[in-house]
């Protein structure tokens, strides 16, 4: 892994289409883009955000998130997130996540990410099923 800098950033979007909305995917019963949604297009920013301090075949992981989904946005809106490492500490980075459509901003938190190897985490985690 590159040196990974304070202050760098990534973004990511999403459309609210019908399959990202609540009702929709088991978090709700309102037309309205949902959490679980809102939270994919934040970890996809953090990614995008180291994504070319990642070298071989290192990746990262998702190991915690704390965020509040402040307003709800509606079908056809597009939702950008934005994520913006905070720390870095070895192997492990945080970053600071918001989200926000047309109208301004959706949610916001914190997100953490650990850089591992791809062939070996899954190996590991392929082994974890068979037992």
């Amino acid at each position: 892994m590159k040196d990974i800098s304070i202050g760098t950033k990534g973004t990511a979007q999403m459309e609210v289409t019908p399959e990202r909305l609540a009702c929709a995917v088991g978090s709700g019963s309102l037309a309205v883009f949902a959490t679980p949604m809102m939270t994919a297009v934040m970890e996809a920013a953090a990614c995008n955000a180291i994504a070319a301090a990642l070298e071989g075949e290192e990746t990262t992981v998702g190991t915690a998130l704390d965020i509040q989904h402040t307003a709800a946005t509606p079908q056809g809106m597009t939702v950008t997130a934005e994520a913006e490492v905070t720390a870095v500490n070895g192997r492990e980075l945080t970053f600071r996540v918001t989200a926000s459509d047309d109208a301004g901003e959706i949610g916001s938190g914190t997100h953490k990410r650990f850089v591992v190897y791809a062939g070996r985490f899954q190996e590991k985690t392929d082994k974890r099923g068979q037992a």
